[in-house]
C-alpha cells in the first residue's frame, strides 16, 4: 500500500508539472523568433522523419534551453527531449527514437511507427538580461505508401448499349488513408444521369451503357505520402449500327444518285459504325421484285452488263449481337457520255489538222495565182488588148475570190463543228441550232478566216460591159453584192 501511494503521489508531482511546463510554452516574446516550414509533416511508416526548426534573437544570450514535448489526441503532452546550452537530457523512455545536436532544434524521429502521430511542440528560452522564450507546434502523420491498384469489370464478357449495366472495382492491397479517382482517358469522371460511384469512391457503377462510355479507363489511388494508378481498362460494349453510307471509286454522286459512264466498272463501299462489325448484304429492285444480289462490304457493278439506264439498289447492315439492322438506298444511272468523250478524243485531231492544212493551201494557191496573173507583162499589144485583158483579169480575180470566200465559209464551218461540239449534241455541218440535254442552244462564233473583197464602188467601176468580153450574170452581181454587204459574224 504505501508503495502505490507513493507512485500516485509522484505521478500526480509529474503531471503537474508537465502542465507547468506546457503553460510556459504558450507564451511568447518578441525579441525570439522560431519557426518551422511547415505545421503539418507527412512520414512513411518505418522510415525516419526530420522535423527542421530554426530560431534566432538580437540579444546577448548566456543559456540557450531546447525543450520537445509530444500530444497525442485528447492526451496532455509529454516530455520527449531537452537540452541546456549543449548538453541533452532525453527522456529515458524515448531516448532511442529521439534525436536533437543543440544548438540545433530541429528533431530526428527514427524509426517513425503509427504510434508516434500527433503533435510534436518545440520551445527555445533564451537566458540573457532577461528571459526571451517561444515555441510552435509541428502536426505528425504517419501512412504507409500505396500499392499499385487493379481494376476489376464485370460483367467480362461485355455488355449491350441501352441494355446491360458495367461495374469498375478499384482494389488496392496496401496502403492507409486511402483516396480513389476514376479516370476516362486521362480525366476525371463525374457523377451523371449513368454514373454512380460507392460511399468509398472505390466503385464505379454505369447504368445503362451507351456508346459514349467507351474509353480507357483507370483508377488512381493516393495518400499523404503516396499514389499510385492502375493499368488502362476498356469495357466492351456492343453498339450500332450508326451512320450508314455508300461511297463509290469512280463516278459522280448528288444526293443518293450515282452517274456512272458506259463500259466503265464501279466499285460500291456500304460502312457503319458498330460493334462488332456488321454483316452487309446488297439488294437490287427491278420493278416490284427485289432480290439479294451479293453479301459483304463491297459490290462491283459493270455499266455495260447492266440491262436498265437507271437501277435501283439498298445496302443493309446488321449487327448480330444487338439485333438492330439500317439500310440505305441509293440509284445509278448509266450514260454515254464517257463513250462519246472518249471516241472524239480519239478522232477530232486528225480531221481537224486535215481541214486546216487544206483551208491554208487553198488560200495561198489562190492568193499566188492573183499575184502571178496581176504581174505577168504584156508587150506589143494594143491599148484595147490590154484593157480587155484588164477586165479578162478582173473577173477571173472575182471568180477566184468567190471560190475562196465559199471555200474559207465551209472550212470555218467544218473548223467550228470539229471545235464547238459538246456530248450529246448531234451537229450538222450547216445546221443553225444545236441541242444539248434537251435545250436549243444558238451559237455565235467569229471567222477562223478573214478574207477581203474589192470594195462595191470599185467593182462596179471596173466592171465594164462594153470591154468585157464576156458580162456577168445578175446572179453573180448580186451574189457579189450580197457577199460584200455580209458581216463577218454569223449565226448558225
Amino acid at each position: 500500500m504505501g508503495q502505490d501511494a507513493f507512485m500516485e503521489s509522484l505521478s500526480s508531482t509529474v503531471g503537474v508539472f508537465q502542465y507547468k511546463i506546457y503553460l510556459l510554452l504558450l507564451g511568447t516574446c518578441s525579441g525570439l523568433k522560431v519557426v518551422v516550414p511547415s505545421h503539418t509533416v507527412h512520414g512513411i511508416r518505418g522510415q525516419a522523419l526530420y522535423l527542421p526548426v530554426h530560431y534566432g534573437f538580437h540579444t546577448p544570450a548566456s543559456d540557450i534551453q531546447i525543450i520537445w514535448l509530444f500530444e497525442r489526441h485528447h492526451t496532455t503532452p509529454k516530455y520527449v527531449l531537452g537540452s541546456m546550452n549543449k548538453s541533452v537530457v532525453p527522456d529515458l523512455e524515448y531516448q532511442q527514437k529521439f534525436t536533437m545536436r543543440p544548438p540545433n532544434a530541429s528533431l530526428l524521429i527514427n524509426p517513425l511507427q503509427f504510434t508516434d502521430e500527433g503533435n510534436y511542440i518545440v520551445k527555445v528560452n533564451i537566458q540573457g538580461s532577461g528571459t526571451l522564450s517561444a515555441s510552435q507546434k509541428v502536426q505528425v502523420t504517419v501512412d504507409d505508401p500505396v500499392t499499385k491498384p487493379v481494376v476489376q469489370i464485370q460483367p467480362s464478357s461485355g455488355a449491350v448499349e441501352y441494355v446491360g449495366n458495367v461495374t469498375l472495382t478499384c482494389l488496392v492491397e496496401g496502403g492507409t488513408r486511402l483516396a480513389y479517382q476514376w479516370l476516362k482517358n486521362g480525366r476525371p469522371v463525374h457523377t451523371s444521369s449513368t454514373n454512380s460511384f460507392s460511399p468509398q469512391n472505390n466503385v464505379l457503377h454505369i447504368a445503362p451503357v451507351t456508346k459514349e462510355d467507351i474509353g480507357n479507363y483507370s483508377c488512381l489511388v493516393k495518400n499523404s505520402v503516396s499514389e499510385m494508378e492502375s493499368d488502362i481498362i476498356m469495357p466492351t460494349i456492343y453498339y450500332g449500327p450508326y451512320g450508314l453510307r455508300v461511297n463509290s471509286d469512280k463516278g459522280l454522286k448528288v444526293g443518293e444518285v450515282f452517274t456512272v459512264d458506259i463500259g466503265e466498272a464501279i466499285l460500291f463501299d456500304c460502312s457503319a459504325d458498330s460493334y462488332p462489325p456488321n454483316t452487309y448484304s446488297w439488294i437490287q429492285r427491278t420493278g416490284n421484285t427485289t432480290y439479294v444480289i451479293k453479301h459483304g462490304p463491297h459490290l462491283e457493278v459493270a455499266s455495260e452488263k447492266v440491262a436498265r439506264k437507271t437501277t435501283d439498289y439498298m445496302c443493309c447492315a446488321y449487327n448480330n449481337v444487338t439485333g438492330r439492322q439500317d439500310e440505305t438506298h441509293f440509284t445509278v444511272i448509266i450514260t454515254s457520255v464517257g463513250l462519246e468523250k472518249l471516241t472524239q478524243k480519239g478522232k477530232s485531231l486528225s480531221p481537224l489538222a486535215s481541214i486546216t492544212g487544206i483551208s491554208l493551201f487553198l488560200i495561198t494557191s489562190t492568193c499566188l495565182l492573183f499575184l502571178w496573173k496581176k504581174y505577168q507583162p504584156c508587150k506589143g499589144r494594143s491599148n484595147i488588148e490590154k484593157s480587155q485583158k484588164q477586165n479578162t483579169e478582173k473577173h477571173k480575180h472575182f471568180q477566184a475570190m468567190r471560190m475562196l470566200w465559199k471555200t474559207s465559209e465551209y472550212m470555218n464551218s467544218l473548223l467550228f463543228q470539229k471545235l464547238l461540239e459538246f456530248p450529246g449534241c448531234p451537229v450538222g455541218l450547216f445546221q443553225p441550232l444545236l441541242v444539248y440535254q434537251g435545250k436549243i442552244c444558238t451559237i455565235q462564233f467569229m471567222k477562223l478566216f478573214s478574207t477581203s473583197l474589192p470594195k462595191r464602188k470599185t467593182l462596179r467601176r471596173t466592171v465594164n460591159p462594153r470591154t468585157l468580153t464576156r458580162t456577168p450574170s445578175p446572179g453573180e452581181l448580186s451574189w457579189a453584192s450580197r457577199a460584200l454587204e455580209g458581216n463577218s459574224e454569223r449565226i448558225f
